[in-house]
């Protein structure tokens, strides 16, 4: 068996934990870096009292599988079509809204967030995670692709021998390398900043119920971080000190992409500046590592993805 011969296959479950049953026509997933924790969980001991020395049999339990993998962020190519990774995302607790020829919109929900089948098979061995919810890191670095990192948590299931399927890729777009042409936007307060680094944790926290009559993958909470290094600036542009002290919420911005149809646009309406952990320098030029809370105003309206 070949370690590079890797499928990886998503869908949504119209019941949850009930088998979405992904194809690789339909739904494959163009991912990077993957990496599978097939068999989490605990070792519980029988702790056997017997008249000799020597170790106790233990009983794996609570067992479930994690999968982490990137995915580029590239929209889909045509205004108001989802992304290939919109279900992935939606795995995550957010609501797709599509408008038709215009836009596809992702907001975070509280409430009854969906679940997905997911296979991931190397060779002919296949993991299916069953009831699969998750979280995502969005990193935007100059000069670099961006990307989506996931980590998907799903029930465990005894792995399987099966036939080789044959992915179909062609929903996936080629990613825009994050430069000043092609991310044309990057604001804080309104203000146009230069941007170094850009790191979007959504932080949910994934718990695993494991019960007699019930077992599931539930998002209980999530606490949403927002990491920017830009190059400094005088403190009468931004001052990240009086801001903090201030708690003075901040509307930050960030669009990637240039032409209709592959344009992914960040918005966080208000983000609390956490107190500056320091400075940093790349090239002898003075950078502020920032840090942010983004902050909800009615509810589940901490932070928007839009693609047009």
């Amino acid at each position: 068996m070949y370690w590079k011969s890797k499928t990886l296959l998503a869908k949504p479950e119209a019941t949850y934990g009930v088998d979405a049953v992904p194809t690789g026509g339909a739904n494959a997933i163009l991912a990077t870096n993957v990496s599978l924790s097939p068999m989490e969980g605990q070792d519980e001991s029988r702790n056997l009292e017997t008249p000799y020395f020597g170790a106790s049999e233990e009983i794996p339990v609570g067992l479930y599988s994690t999968l982490t993998f990137d995915v580029e962020l590239a929209a889909s190519g045509t205004a108001g079509t989802a992304p290939a990774w919109g279900p992935l995302i939606r795995m995550c607790g957010a609501a797709e809204t599509i408008v038709a020829l215009t836009s596809v919109e992702y907001d975070p929900i509280t409430d009854d967030p969906e679940s997905g089948s997911i296979y991931f098979a190397i060779d002919t061995v296949r993991h299916v995670l069953l009831g699969g919810r998750g979280t995502f890191v969005i990193k935007v670095n100059a000069q670099g692709i961006p990307v989506l990192n996931f980590t998907m948590t799903g029930l465990f299931a005894l792995p399987t021998t099966e036939a080789k399927v044959t992915p179909d890729f062609s929903a996936f777009q080629n990613p825009k390398v994050a430069t000043n042409t092609n991310t044309p936007t990057f604001t804080i307060g309104g203000t146009d900043f230069i941007l170094r680094s850009f790191e979007f944790n959504l932080a949910n926290e994934i718990q695993q119920r494991l019960l007699i009559g019930y077992e599931g993958i539930h998002i209980v909470d999530r606490d949403e971080r927002l990491k920017a290094t830009i190059e400094a600036t005088a403190l009468a542009t931004y001052n990240p000190f009086a801001i903090a002290q201030n708690q003075t919420k901040q509307a930050i911005q960030l669009i990637h992409g240039t032409v209709a149809g592959n344009i992914v646009q960040f918005d966080f309406d208000q983000a609390q500046q956490k107190r500056p952990s320091g400075y940093s320098q790349e090239q002898n030029v003075l950078e502020w590592p920032l840090e942010f809370i983004p902050l909800p105003a009615s509810g589940d309206d901490q932070w928007k993805i839009t693609l047009t």
